[in-house]
């Protein structure tokens, strides 16, 4: 009979990675991006706007609101990059303060993910299976092993990109949900750290805008501690439901109870395959791996405390019509689950990760020095001319710091390759080291080398330059139904005083603002004579309409 235990496991591969490379790899993982560009479209610029807002005093710190419309009722991290940008003030730009407390709450994530891993893996039904004569891993050892897995699974994973990088409600979400599964894993190891990571996760994932979710998490934990076969496990559910009662009031005194749900239809389906597909690759292909060869021990801690985020997740993104914001709570569970696939997966699979990881990701970087060296030469042409047709008006600029950033991240990836390619066999956590780098190194570049025509094309700021000479500096302006993201805009780059409300037009305002995608403009609104349209150099399906009062009314 086979042991239910697909696990094996010697002392040398159970070595753990590097701290030092484990270090630089995060670093170049969060780093990138923190400065030099401002907040981009759509989420990431309407949180940047009402944290400005907060913290310049435009309006309340418990009912915040973006041109006197209710903004979202995600409080606590906006009141976070609100206070980093008034501590900031004058000596760091407001959009890297408000970036540096969300990128603190990235490595955090990072970290939370590591040590809930080394838990799981120290339990013994998680252990690899004993040689009959000796040579096995080491439990503590195996456990670092796996835990150093599941952090470069995070990081390989691709729907971590670029939600992990913005200052939006999700990210305080992903840590939170990330610190309750911690707890639920340290449990019967650190039990009054477990407590006070219980008791703070689910308020915080409530404060943080989703109070439902953060009672689903906390149901599933309920469960998970029930069923477990350790005592102080079973004892520590009364923490997890206290933890839901504590979530529930934060809710309430938020006002953050609010109802996103959507129904799915059929012929959405597809749709909401692909963004499970691509969001959550690869991780999402070994966790599966995972339950399959660990498939007799679905019930066990080293499967159930990820699932309770995968769950949660999975349900919400379901409920909430599709939105892959809610999948990012799975991520964590998903890469501790991804860990535990390394020590089953074949020689002939884990050559199969290598090879498309490193063809993949020298082919994107190969594609990106090319463009690079043709935004800069003109060489090659072709290259040179996509970006200007896709960037009117962009002018390339050059910086030997962003140049010699690039240079390193492409010589450790040439390293890391040859090192890889290697005879180096051993290490259980080696299957995701090409993955996670080559993410890493795609990262570092665009952020780096791509940086200034990234930040042109979702930028507000090159809009608001069209803007600022057909609006005085002192106007108020109506915008009734314009985006948040549009408002933000206006509010912070333009330094204009905006109201938006439904009413705002009939008003004293004496310039309006409107956006259309109609190929046909709509004529202007009674009482109004037109000014101009405006259409951002990066996108020509938007058009942005400006009148002003007319003076015969």
């Amino acid at each position: 009979m086979s042991s239910p235990k697909p696990a094996l496991v010697t002392q040398r591969g159970a070595r753990r990675l590097p701290r030092a490379a484990l270090l630089l790899l995060c670093a170049a993982y969060l780093l990138p991006g923190l400065v030099g560009r401002d907040p981009w479209r759509n989420a990431d610029l309407t949180a940047f706007g009402q944290m400005a807002a907060i913290a310049d005093g435009r309006t309340t710190w418990w009912a915040p609101m973006l041109g006197g419309v209710p903004a979202d009722t995600a409080l606590l991290p906006h009141w976070l990059g609100a206070l980093f940008i008034m501590a900031g003030h004058g000596w760091l730009a407001a959009p890297v303060a408000a970036r540096v407390p969300f990128t603190l709450l990235l490595a955090l994530t990072l970290a939370l993910v590591w040590y809930t891993t080394f838990h799981l893996a120290r339990t013994e039904s998680a252990q690899p299976v004993p040689f009959a004569f000796g040579g096995e891993a080491e439990p503590i050892d195996y456990a670092r092993a796996i835990a150093d897995g599941a952090v470069l699974a995070l990081m390989a994973t691709l729907g971590l990109l670029q939600f992990g990088h913005e200052t939006t409600p999700e990210l305080a979400q992903l840590c939170a949900i990330s610190l309750f599964i911690y707890a639920l894993a340290a449990a019967p190891y650190r039990v009054a750290t477990a407590r006070l990571a219980a008791l703070a996760a689910l308020p915080l994932l409530a404060g943080s805008g989703a109070p439902s979710l953060a009672l689903a998490a906390g149901v599933a934990g309920l469960v998970v501690c029930w069923r477990s076969r350790y005592a102080q496990v079973r004892r520590f559910g009364l923490w997890v439901a206290l933890a839901m009662g504590l979530a529930a009031a934060m809710g309430l005194a938020l006002q953050a109870w609010r109802w996103r749900t959507e129904t799915l239809v059929a012929s959405e389906l597809p749709g909401l395959a692909k963004l499970w597909l691509w969001f959550m690759w690869p991780v999402s292909a070994l966790a599966l791996w995972t339950l399959w060869r660990w498939r007799r021990q679905l019930t066990h801690r080293h499967l159930a405390v990820p699932l309770v985020s995968v769950g949660v997740a999975l349900g919400g993104n379901i409920a909430m019509g599709g939105s892959d914001r809610a999948l990012i709570l799975g991520l964590p569970g998903l890469a501790v689950l991804a860990a535990f696939a390394l020590p089953t997966l074949k020689r002939s699979a884990a050559a199969a990760m290598d090879w498309f990881s490193m063809c993949f990701f020298t082919a994107c970087a190969i594609t990106i020095w090319v463009v690079y060296a043709a935004m800069q030469t003109g060489v090659p042409a072709q290259p040179a001319a996509n970006v200007a047709r896709l960037l009117p008006g962009f002018v390339p600029s050059f910086s030997a710091l962003a140049l010699a950033a690039a240079l390193a991240g492409t010589a450790a990836w040439v390293w890391l390759v040859r090192w890889r390619t290697g005879r180096h066999r051993e290490a259980v956590w080696k299957s995701l080291v090409l993955p996670a780098g080559g993410v890493a190194l795609c990262w570092l570049l665009l952020m780096t080398l791509w940086l200034p025509p990234l930040d042109y094309a979702r930028s507000p700021r090159p809009l608001m330059k069209l803007l600022l000479p057909l609006l005085p500096r002192d106007a108020c302006i109506a915008a009734p139904g314009l985006a948040p993201a549009a408002v933000a805009a206006l509010e912070v780059f333009g330094g204009w005083r905006v109201d938006a409300r439904p009413q705002a037009a009939g008003d004293g305002c004496g310039y309006l603002v409107r956006a259309t995608r109609e190929a046909v403009l709509p004529a202007p609104p009674p009482g109004w004579e037109p000014v101009a349209q405006v259409q951002r150099p990066t996108d020509r399906e938007e058009t942005t309409l400006i009148y002003r009062r007319s003076a015969a009314r």
